[in-house]
């Protein structure tokens, strides 16, 4: 486990958290069912993000299936 990729997914996590607690807060309010887009919004991003590896700088292409 290297550090870059759990920075990386942090990032992801609240960028992810950030932008849809924006877009909640437009009313004034924010509801359970919005509250809970945001904890899935993180969830999901940290989760995603940490599953792709980091590509190192000598990585010319796309990685073969």
């Amino acid at each position: 486990m290297k550090i870059g990729s759990i920075a990386k997914s942090l990032l992801a996590g609240l960028a992810a958290g950030a932008a849809a607690a924006a877009t909640a807060a437009q009313d004034g309010a924010l509801s359970t069912g919005e509250g809970v887009t945001i904890a899935l919004a993180v969830l999901g991003a940290l989760g995603v993000v940490y599953a792709v590896p980091n590509t190192s700088s000598t990585d010319s292409g796309p990685r073969p299936l």
